[in-house]
Protein backbone atom coordinates (compact mmCIF):
# COMPACT_ATOMS: atom_id res chain seq x y z
CA UNK A 1 0.00 0.00 0.00
CA UNK A 2 1.39 3.38 -0.97
CA UNK A 3 2.52 5.69 1.72
CA UNK A 4 0.06 8.58 2.21
CA UNK A 5 2.85 11.13 1.99
CA UNK A 6 3.90 9.78 -1.41
CA UNK A 7 0.31 9.86 -2.58
CA UNK A 8 -0.12 13.49 -1.59
CA UNK A 9 3.15 14.33 -3.36
CA UNK A 10 1.91 13.15 -6.75
CA UNK A 11 -1.76 13.93 -6.66
CA UNK A 12 -1.16 17.59 -5.92
CA UNK A 13 -1.01 19.97 -8.89
CA UNK A 14 2.47 19.66 -10.42
CA UNK A 15 3.33 23.32 -10.94
CA UNK A 16 4.55 26.30 -8.93
CA UNK A 17 3.13 28.92 -11.28
CA UNK A 18 -0.28 28.06 -12.63
CA UNK A 19 -2.52 30.48 -14.46
CA UNK A 20 -5.96 29.45 -15.67
CA UNK A 21 -7.75 31.72 -18.07
CA UNK A 22 -11.49 31.55 -17.47
CA UNK A 23 -12.78 33.78 -20.22
CA UNK A 24 -16.00 34.36 -22.04
CA UNK A 25 -17.52 31.90 -24.42
CA UNK A 26 -15.86 31.59 -27.82
CA UNK A 27 -18.76 33.36 -29.51
CA UNK A 28 -18.26 36.38 -27.26
CA UNK A 29 -14.48 36.41 -27.53
CA UNK A 30 -14.40 36.42 -31.30
CA UNK A 31 -17.45 38.54 -32.07
CA UNK A 32 -16.72 41.83 -33.84
CA UNK A 33 -19.11 44.59 -32.88
CA UNK A 34 -19.57 47.52 -35.21
CA UNK A 35 -17.12 50.34 -34.64
CA UNK A 36 -19.63 52.98 -33.49
CA UNK A 37 -20.91 50.48 -30.90
CA UNK A 38 -17.35 49.91 -29.70
CA UNK A 39 -16.84 53.59 -29.24
CA UNK A 40 -20.14 54.02 -27.40
CA UNK A 41 -19.07 51.24 -25.05
CA UNK A 42 -15.74 53.01 -24.60
CA UNK A 43 -17.43 56.20 -23.44
CA UNK A 44 -16.83 56.72 -19.72
CA UNK A 45 -20.34 58.11 -19.26
CA UNK A 46 -21.81 54.86 -20.55
CA UNK A 47 -19.40 52.39 -18.97
CA UNK A 48 -18.94 53.88 -15.53
CA UNK A 49 -19.79 51.16 -13.03
CA UNK A 50 -21.35 51.76 -9.60
CA UNK A 51 -18.74 51.77 -6.85
CA UNK A 52 -18.68 51.44 -3.11
CA UNK A 53 -18.13 54.52 -0.95
CA UNK A 54 -14.50 55.65 -1.05
CA UNK A 55 -13.58 53.63 -4.14
CA UNK A 56 -14.66 55.94 -6.98
CA UNK A 57 -11.18 57.00 -8.06
CA UNK A 58 -9.74 53.49 -8.66
CA UNK A 59 -12.95 52.52 -10.48
CA UNK A 60 -12.79 55.61 -12.69
CA UNK A 61 -9.13 54.91 -13.45
CA UNK A 62 -9.97 51.33 -14.45
CA UNK A 63 -12.84 52.55 -16.64
CA UNK A 64 -10.54 55.02 -18.37
CA UNK A 65 -8.02 52.24 -19.06
CA UNK A 66 -10.69 50.02 -20.61
CA UNK A 67 -11.96 52.92 -22.72
CA UNK A 68 -8.44 53.64 -24.02
CA UNK A 69 -7.96 50.00 -25.06
CA UNK A 70 -11.30 49.95 -26.86
CA UNK A 71 -10.41 53.14 -28.70
CA UNK A 72 -7.22 51.51 -29.96
CA UNK A 73 -9.16 48.50 -31.26
CA UNK A 74 -11.75 50.79 -32.78
CA UNK A 75 -9.00 52.52 -34.78
CA UNK A 76 -7.53 49.18 -35.83
CA UNK A 77 -10.92 47.98 -37.06
CA UNK A 78 -11.48 51.27 -38.85
CA UNK A 79 -8.16 50.95 -40.65
CA UNK A 80 -8.95 47.31 -41.36
CA UNK A 81 -11.80 48.30 -43.66
CA UNK A 82 -9.13 48.96 -46.26
CA UNK A 83 -7.27 51.76 -47.98
CA UNK A 84 -5.62 54.86 -46.58
CA UNK A 85 -7.70 56.69 -43.99
CA UNK A 86 -7.21 60.22 -42.70
CA UNK A 87 -7.47 61.42 -39.11
CA UNK A 88 -10.58 63.50 -39.77
CA UNK A 89 -12.44 60.58 -41.34
CA UNK A 90 -11.45 58.23 -38.52
CA UNK A 91 -12.45 60.68 -35.81
CA UNK A 92 -15.88 61.21 -37.38
CA UNK A 93 -16.46 57.50 -37.92
CA UNK A 94 -15.35 56.54 -34.42
CA UNK A 95 -16.87 59.49 -32.57
CA UNK A 96 -13.48 60.48 -31.19
CA UNK A 97 -11.59 63.76 -31.09
CA UNK A 98 -8.94 64.28 -33.75
CA UNK A 99 -6.26 64.84 -31.11
CA UNK A 100 -7.00 61.46 -29.52
CA UNK A 101 -6.98 59.67 -32.87
CA UNK A 102 -3.70 61.34 -33.80
CA UNK A 103 -2.05 60.45 -30.49
CA UNK A 104 -3.06 56.79 -30.67
CA UNK A 105 -2.08 56.48 -34.33
CA UNK A 106 1.38 57.85 -33.61
CA UNK A 107 1.86 55.28 -30.83
CA UNK A 108 0.71 52.44 -33.11
CA UNK A 109 3.00 53.71 -35.85
CA UNK A 110 5.98 53.65 -33.51
CA UNK A 111 5.12 50.08 -32.52
CA UNK A 112 4.93 49.02 -36.16
CA UNK A 113 1.21 48.26 -36.42
CA UNK A 114 0.36 51.29 -38.56
CA UNK A 115 2.15 53.07 -41.41
CA UNK A 116 1.74 56.72 -42.37
CA UNK A 117 1.51 57.78 -46.00
CA UNK A 118 0.48 60.85 -47.99
CA UNK A 119 0.88 63.21 -45.09
CA UNK A 120 -1.87 62.48 -42.55
CA UNK A 121 -3.27 59.23 -43.95
CA UNK A 122 -2.75 55.87 -42.30
CA UNK A 123 -3.02 52.14 -43.06
CA UNK A 124 -2.38 48.87 -41.25
CA UNK A 125 0.93 47.06 -41.61
CA UNK A 126 1.36 43.29 -41.87
CA UNK A 127 2.43 43.09 -38.21
CA UNK A 128 -1.11 42.32 -37.04
CA UNK A 129 -1.25 39.41 -39.47
CA UNK A 130 2.10 38.15 -38.19
CA UNK A 131 0.83 38.36 -34.61
CA UNK A 132 -2.44 36.59 -35.33
CA UNK A 133 -0.82 33.86 -37.39
CA UNK A 134 1.22 32.77 -34.37
CA UNK A 135 -1.98 31.55 -32.71
CA UNK A 136 -3.05 29.36 -35.63
CA UNK A 137 -0.61 26.46 -35.10
CA UNK A 138 -1.69 26.05 -31.47
CA UNK A 139 -5.38 26.06 -32.38
CA UNK A 140 -4.89 23.25 -34.91
CA UNK A 141 -2.22 21.53 -32.83
CA UNK A 142 -4.39 20.71 -29.82
CA UNK A 143 -7.23 19.44 -32.01
CA UNK A 144 -4.90 17.19 -34.02
CA UNK A 145 -2.89 15.99 -31.04
CA UNK A 146 -5.83 15.05 -28.84
CA UNK A 147 -6.71 11.70 -30.47
CA UNK A 148 -3.05 10.61 -30.62
CA UNK A 149 -2.48 11.58 -26.99
CA UNK A 150 -5.50 9.52 -25.99
CA UNK A 151 -3.99 6.46 -27.64
CA UNK A 152 -0.80 6.87 -25.61
CA UNK A 153 -2.81 7.48 -22.43
CA UNK A 154 -4.94 4.40 -23.10
CA UNK A 155 -1.94 2.14 -23.72
CA UNK A 156 0.10 3.39 -20.76
CA UNK A 157 -2.69 4.46 -18.39
CA UNK A 158 -0.37 7.37 -17.51
CA UNK A 159 -0.74 11.14 -17.77
CA UNK A 160 0.06 12.54 -21.21
CA UNK A 161 0.89 16.23 -21.77
CA UNK A 162 1.26 18.53 -24.74
CA UNK A 163 3.48 21.49 -23.93
CA UNK A 164 4.78 24.55 -25.76
CA UNK A 165 7.62 26.91 -25.01
CA UNK A 166 7.18 30.27 -23.37
CA UNK A 167 9.99 32.80 -23.11
CA UNK A 168 11.70 31.05 -20.19
CA UNK A 169 9.32 28.20 -19.29
CA UNK A 170 7.07 25.52 -20.73
CA UNK A 171 3.31 26.02 -20.95
CA UNK A 172 0.91 23.08 -20.81
CA UNK A 173 -1.42 23.26 -23.82
CA UNK A 174 -3.37 20.03 -23.35
CA UNK A 175 -3.42 17.10 -20.93
CA UNK A 176 -4.94 13.64 -20.65
CA UNK A 177 -5.10 12.44 -17.05
CA UNK A 178 -3.81 9.09 -15.82
CA UNK A 179 -6.20 6.26 -15.03
CA UNK A 180 -4.39 5.73 -11.70
CA UNK A 181 -5.24 7.52 -8.46
CA UNK A 182 -1.53 8.06 -7.88
CA UNK A 183 -0.65 10.38 -10.75
CA UNK A 184 0.80 13.65 -11.91
CA UNK A 185 -1.77 16.37 -12.45
CA UNK A 186 -1.25 19.64 -14.29
CA UNK A 187 -3.69 22.34 -15.30
CA UNK A 188 -3.78 23.56 -18.90
CA UNK A 189 -2.15 26.98 -18.95
CA UNK A 190 0.17 26.28 -16.02
CA UNK A 191 3.93 26.49 -16.42
CA UNK A 192 7.11 24.70 -15.37
CA UNK A 193 10.83 25.34 -15.93
CA UNK A 194 12.60 24.61 -19.20
CA UNK A 195 15.68 23.16 -17.53
CA UNK A 196 14.11 20.58 -15.19
CA UNK A 197 11.38 19.06 -17.38
CA UNK A 198 11.53 16.57 -20.23
CA UNK A 199 9.31 18.82 -22.37
CA UNK A 200 11.54 21.83 -21.75
CA UNK A 201 14.77 20.01 -22.53
CA UNK A 202 13.49 18.45 -25.76
CA UNK A 203 12.23 21.84 -26.97
CA UNK A 204 15.63 23.37 -26.22
CA UNK A 205 17.43 20.46 -27.92
CA UNK A 206 15.49 20.94 -31.14
CA UNK A 207 16.05 24.71 -31.15
CA UNK A 208 19.11 26.48 -32.60
CA UNK A 209 21.97 26.23 -30.12
CA UNK A 210 22.32 29.99 -29.67
CA UNK A 211 18.58 30.37 -29.16
CA UNK A 212 18.65 27.71 -26.43
CA UNK A 213 21.62 29.35 -24.69
CA UNK A 214 19.98 32.79 -24.74
CA UNK A 215 16.75 31.36 -23.31
CA UNK A 216 18.63 29.63 -20.50
CA UNK A 217 20.69 32.72 -19.73
CA UNK A 218 17.50 34.56 -18.74
CA UNK A 219 16.50 31.93 -16.20
CA UNK A 220 17.04 31.97 -12.46
CA UNK A 221 17.89 28.33 -11.78
CA UNK A 222 16.51 26.61 -8.67
CA UNK A 223 17.60 23.21 -7.39
CA UNK A 224 14.36 21.27 -7.08
CA UNK A 225 15.95 17.88 -6.38
CA UNK A 226 19.47 16.49 -6.14
CA UNK A 227 19.25 15.66 -9.89
CA UNK A 228 18.25 19.12 -11.12
CA UNK A 229 20.61 20.75 -13.64
CA UNK A 230 21.27 24.22 -12.26
CA UNK A 231 23.59 25.94 -14.75
CA UNK A 232 23.36 26.96 -18.39
CA UNK A 233 26.40 24.84 -19.29
CA UNK A 234 25.00 21.76 -17.54
CA UNK A 235 21.78 21.93 -19.55
CA UNK A 236 23.54 22.76 -22.82
CA UNK A 237 25.78 19.72 -22.33
CA UNK A 238 22.85 17.26 -22.47
CA UNK A 239 21.05 18.80 -25.46
CA UNK A 240 23.13 17.19 -28.26
CA UNK A 241 22.40 13.71 -26.86
CA UNK A 242 18.68 14.49 -26.65
CA UNK A 243 18.65 15.67 -30.25
CA UNK A 244 20.54 12.57 -31.43
CA UNK A 245 18.34 10.07 -29.61
CA UNK A 246 15.12 11.93 -30.44
CA UNK A 247 13.67 12.18 -26.92
CA UNK A 248 14.43 13.55 -23.48
CA UNK A 249 14.02 12.29 -19.94
CA UNK A 250 13.26 13.87 -16.61
CA UNK A 251 14.83 11.53 -14.06
CA UNK A 252 13.56 13.01 -10.81
CA UNK A 253 14.83 16.44 -11.84
CA UNK A 254 11.56 18.34 -11.39
CA UNK A 255 10.25 16.35 -8.43
CA UNK A 256 11.55 13.42 -6.43
CA UNK A 257 9.93 10.13 -7.34
CA UNK A 258 8.68 11.36 -10.72
CA UNK A 259 9.89 10.30 -14.19
CA UNK A 260 8.95 11.67 -17.56
CA UNK A 261 9.72 11.11 -21.26
CA UNK A 262 9.13 13.68 -24.01
CA UNK A 263 9.42 13.89 -27.80
CA UNK A 264 9.18 16.91 -30.11
CA UNK A 265 6.22 17.83 -32.32
CA UNK A 266 7.26 19.49 -35.59
CA UNK A 267 5.45 21.95 -37.83
CA UNK A 268 5.66 21.88 -41.64
CA UNK A 269 9.02 23.69 -41.60
CA UNK A 270 10.64 21.24 -39.18
CA UNK A 271 10.52 23.55 -36.16
CA UNK A 272 9.70 21.97 -32.80
CA UNK A 273 6.55 23.92 -31.94
CA UNK A 274 5.58 21.66 -29.03
CA UNK A 275 6.45 18.45 -27.22
CA UNK A 276 4.43 15.45 -26.09
CA UNK A 277 5.25 13.69 -22.83
CA UNK A 278 4.12 11.03 -20.41
CA UNK A 279 4.75 11.33 -16.68
CA UNK A 280 4.45 8.73 -13.93
CA UNK A 281 5.73 7.90 -10.44
CA UNK A 282 8.94 5.95 -10.10
CA UNK A 283 7.03 3.14 -8.40
CA UNK A 284 5.54 2.20 -11.81
CA UNK A 285 8.83 2.24 -13.73
CA UNK A 286 9.65 -1.27 -14.98
CA UNK A 287 12.25 -3.00 -17.13
CA UNK A 288 10.57 -2.24 -20.47
CA UNK A 289 8.86 1.05 -19.53
CA UNK A 290 11.41 3.32 -21.21
CA UNK A 291 11.35 1.50 -24.56
CA UNK A 292 7.58 1.06 -24.65
CA UNK A 293 6.60 4.57 -23.59
CA UNK A 294 9.13 6.36 -25.80
CA UNK A 295 8.07 4.25 -28.80
CA UNK A 296 4.40 5.11 -28.20
CA UNK A 297 5.23 8.82 -27.87
CA UNK A 298 7.37 8.74 -31.00
CA UNK A 299 4.56 7.17 -33.02
CA UNK A 300 2.03 9.70 -31.75
CA UNK A 301 4.25 12.75 -32.26
CA UNK A 302 5.21 11.53 -35.73
CA UNK A 303 1.53 11.30 -36.71
CA UNK A 304 0.78 14.78 -35.38
CA UNK A 305 3.83 16.23 -37.16
CA UNK A 306 2.81 14.59 -40.43
CA UNK A 307 -0.67 16.06 -40.15
CA UNK A 308 0.99 19.45 -39.67
CA UNK A 309 2.97 18.89 -42.88
CA UNK A 310 6.32 17.52 -41.68
CA UNK A 311 7.37 14.25 -43.38
CA UNK A 312 10.89 13.65 -42.05
CA UNK A 313 10.26 13.01 -38.39
CA UNK A 314 13.34 11.54 -36.66
CA UNK A 315 13.46 7.96 -35.40
CA UNK A 316 14.20 7.50 -31.73
CA UNK A 317 17.38 5.74 -30.71
CA UNK A 318 16.87 3.73 -27.55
Amino acid sequence: MLDSLLERRYIRAHSESCSVLLGKQRSELFSTPKIPEIMRRASPSLTKAPTARGTSKPAEKQTDSVAAVMKVFGILQGLGEGGLVGITELSQRLLMSKSTVHRLLQTMREMGYVRQEDGEKYALTIKLFELGSKALPNLDLVRIADSHMRIVASDTRETVHLGGRGQDCIVYLHTISSAYNLRMQCIVGSTNPLYSTAIGKVLLAFSPEEDARVALSRIEFKRRTKNTLVTVDAVMKVLPKIRTQGFSEDIEEQEEGLRCFAVPVMDHTGNAIAAMSTSFPLTRFGRDTRTRYVTLLNTAARSVSEQLGFREYPEVKL
